[in-house]
C-alpha cells in the first residue's frame, strides 16, 4: 500500500501502547515485535509502510563472503527499498551474528529509509550512531551475518519478533517498541487513535488531581459523559 501523508502524520501523533489496545479491540493480540528495541534513546517516532527481508539459519556452502556480491543480497534488497518505508528483518532471533552493520546502514539512511527493525543484533555499533539511522534491534554482536544466517529474499510474508508480517503492512515503533499494523486496519486506527490518545491523556489528568481508577480506566457511563462534557 501507499501510506497516506496525512495518515502518516496522524499515526506518528499515536503511541504503539495505544496501537495495541485498538487493535486488541479488533481481535488481534499478536502485533507487538518481542525484541526490537530503541538502539537509541531520542530516535522519537517512525511510521512506515513494510519493506520485509528474511534470513534462515546458515548452510555452509550459501552463507559466505561472496555472497555479499549475489543479486539476491541485502545489497541487493537495500536498493530495491523505497524512500520511507521501514526495513522489517526477520533473522529469527539471531543474536550472535550482526545482519547489518554501518555501511549498510549508511546506504539505507542516504535512501531515506524510516527506519530499520529487526529481532537480531546489528554490528559496528559506533558506526551506525554516526550514521542516524533509527534502528530498533535486540542486540549487538561482531560477527557478520553469514557466521550464523542465510539471507534468502526480500518482499515475501515474514516472522518477526514472533509476529507476522506483510509487505506493506504499517509498521509504528517508539520507545515501546514496534508493532504491525495489517495494512486492511490502517485506516481505522487512523480514526480511532486521535481519540485513544486524547482519552487516555484525560485520564492521567484525572488521576494526578487524585481520581480513584474504578469507574475511571475503563470508564464508566457517568465518566464517559464527564469527559465527553468536557471536550465541548
Amino acid at each position: 500500500m501507499t501510506l497516506d501523508p496525512s495518515q502518516a502524520a496522524t499515526l506518528v501523533g499515536v503511541s504503539t501502547a495505544s496501537i495495541t489496545t485498538i487493535l486488541l479491540k479488533k481481535g488481534l493480540r499478536n502485533v507487538w515485535m518481542r525484541g526490537p528495541k530503541p538502539l537509541a534513546g531520542g530516535q522519537g517516532r517512525v511510521v512506515g509502510p513494510a519493506f520485509t527481508l528474511r534470513f534462515v539459519p546458515a548452510r555452509e556452502d550459501l552463507a559466505t563472503p561472496e555472497s555479499w556480491a549475489s543479486p539476491r543480497s541485502t545489497r541487493a534488497a537495500i536498493e530495491a527499498m523505497p524512500e520511507g518505508c521501514v526495513a522489517v528483518v526477520d533473522a529469527m532471533g539471531v543474536k550472535d551474528a550482526g545482519i547489518f552493520g554501518d555501511i549498510l546502514c549508511g546506504r539505507m539512511q542516504q535512501r531515506q529509509i524510516a527506519a530499520l527493525v529487526t529481532d537480531g543484533a546489528l554490528r559496528d555499533l559506533a558506526g551506525i550512531r554516526g550514521v542516524g539511522l533509527p534502528v530498533w534491534c535486540d542486540g549487538i554482536a561482531a560477527p557478520p551475518s553469514v557466521a550464523g544466517l542465510t539471507f534468502v529474499g526480500w518482499q515475501e510474508p515474514v516472522g518477526c519478533g514472533g509476529v507476522a508480517v506483510f509487505p506493506d503492512d504499517v509498521i509504528v515503533a517508539d520507545e515501546d517498541g514496534a508493532v504491525v499494523i495489517p495494512a486492511a486496519l490502517v485506516e481505522h486506527v487512523v480514526t480511532h487513535g486521535p481519540e485513544q490518545e486524547r482519552f487516555e491523556a484525560w485520564v492521567v489528568e484525572e488521576v494526578a488531581r487524585g481520581a480513584a481508577l474504578p469507574g475511571l480506566y475503563p470508564p464508566s457511563a457517568e465518566t464517559r459523559a464527564r469527559y465527553e462534557a468536557g471536550r465541548g
